[in-house]
């Protein structure tokens, strides 16, 4: 990856940065869903860590460096304020009571124009500074290749740091709280405090992703946070799968490069990603990280029938 962008022509190059911003909104979306719970408020999250980078850096003037984690923490206690009232729903109402939180914030930024700019948004959002240092070349973040290395550095800093969370007793927690939420209130886990927890995690990574995304476009509006993103984060976790930690991150790569080449067939394509999603809820439901499992089964079914078994 450190040698790819110079190979790149610089359409490309922004089309990587995109795919790593994709990559920690989507893990982050699989923290929620090992809690047994589906947000579709988890793009809007990532809106709320865009819009607070921004009007930190343009409003009052906050380095790029501070107001990125700021941004995270921005989205992370909007999500721990919409996830009160959600935490007392389960299955299909939070299903639809995140849609809703998600909705009201995202018409809040359409119908106020201060401090966010209403539907035309926010501009001119500033890009990352490197402060100069005796005898090194300052850097110039608005350039493509300097910001695919500060975005793929802070990529794998935030896998890094949600797969440390899956593998610990937290994320052995939320698998539990999936697989029997009863079970795991026997055993002395609070179910509502961890469903908040893998809650407000996944929005500080979300917001991340956000910052990063508005300090790299420079200009952003409600219309980038709407249902349209978030079906597609809803495809690529699908299609990646959901039970291990790197499924989402092989749904988000594949489906990217599928978006991409189907780009000519721009009509067509919310017919071929609709096809897709239902062809793998139906015949492959456990996403492409599934396949090697169902590729073994099938391999020794047909030893089996070589055999005569």
């Amino acid at each position: 990856m450190c040698v790819l962008p110079f190979f790149l022509r610089e359409f490309h190059v922004h089309l990587a940065i995109r795919l790593f911003i994709n990559l920690i909104l989507t893990v982050s979306f699989y923290l929620i869903l090992t809690t047994g719970e589906v947000s579709l408020a988890h793009v809007v999250m990532m809106g709320a860590g865009a819009y607070g980078s921004a009007l930190l850096t343009t409003d009052l003037g906050w380095p790029v460096w501070v107001a990125i984690p700021m941004a995270g923490l921005i989205a992370a206690g909007t999500g721990r304020l919409i996830h009160f009232p959600l935490v007392r729903m389960t299955g299909f109402g939070f299903f639809i009571g995140s849609y809703a939180a998600g909705e009201a914030i995202r018409l809040m930024w359409m119908r106020v124009r201060t401090p966010f700019g209403g539907v035309r948004g926010l501009i001119n959002i500033p890009p990352p500074e490197m402060p100069l240092v005796a005898g090194l070349p300052a850097i110039d973040f608005r350039q493509a290749i300097p910001y695919y290395f500060l975005t793929m550095g802070i990529m794998l800093a935030s896998l890094y740091a949600m797969y440390r969370i899956d593998k610990s007793r937290i994320g052995m927690a939320f698998r539990v709280i999936h697989t029997d939420p009863p079970l795991a209130d026997s055993i002395g886990i609070n179910v509502n405090r961890y469903r908040t927890l893998a809650f407000v995690i996944a929005c500080f990574f979300a917001g991340i992703a956000g910052a990063l995304l508005a300090h790299n476009i420079r200009a952003i509006d409600p219309y980038d946070f709407s249902m349209t993103e978030m079906i597609y984060l809803l495809i690529w976790a699908i299609v990646g799968g959901i039970t291990t930690f790197w499924g989402p991150v092989i749904g988000v790569t594949t489906m990217t490069a599928v978006f991409e080449g189907a780009r000519p067939l721009v009509a067509w394509r919310p017919l071929l990603f609709g096809a897709i999603l239902i062809a793998f809820l139906l015949f492959m439901p456990t996403g492409l990280e599934g396949v090697p499992a169902r590729g073994r089964t099938l391999f020794r079914r047909l030893q089996s029938r070589l055999r005569g078994e």
